[in-house]
């Protein structure tokens, strides 16, 4: 990945959002990434890096750490893959506000209330992140 952002900002400081332990974050899941053999690219719109088609290490449908989104699935539907970019940027935004406790802060909201009550997911947008919602009985 080339630098070619404003003020000639590296693409890892970029999608961490200008914090130091998101920078942190972020350039250990690009590595477990790495690993794991995944498609890798940037995606400007999210301003996330995006590791597609992994064989493992990640969670429920894909996992944001940092500015990385990771999954093994291949967001191939134009209007889903912008859905879900969409929601994972704000978990991106939620590592870059909260640093490294983010992990513990989520792990505790998701034991006290789990998938689609979660506060942080629910943030993100539980539609954009294909959680399935109950309308009105």
């Amino acid at each position: 990945m080339t630098s070619s952002g404003p003020r000639g900002s590296s693409p890892l400081r970029r999608v961490s959002r200008g914090s130091i332990q998101s920078l942190v974050v972020t350039a250990t899941a690009l590595t477990w990434a790495r690993v794991w053999r995944s498609r890798i690219s940037y995606d400007a719109s999210s301003n996330l890096i995006v590791c597609e088609a992994m064989r493992g290490g990640y969670a429920r449908g894909g996992t944001c750490f940092g500015g990385v989104f990771l999954t093994g699935h291949a967001l191939v539907d134009p209007r889903r893959r912008r859905a879900m970019l969409r929601h994972e940027s704000v978990h991106a935004d939620q590592w870059a506000r909260h640093g490294f406790s983010f992990a513990i802060r989520y792990l505790v909201e998701e034991m006290r209330r789990p998938g689609a009550a979660n506060r942080f997911e629910v943030e993100a947008g539980l539609g954009d992140g294909g959680y399935l919602t109950r309308g009105p009985s």
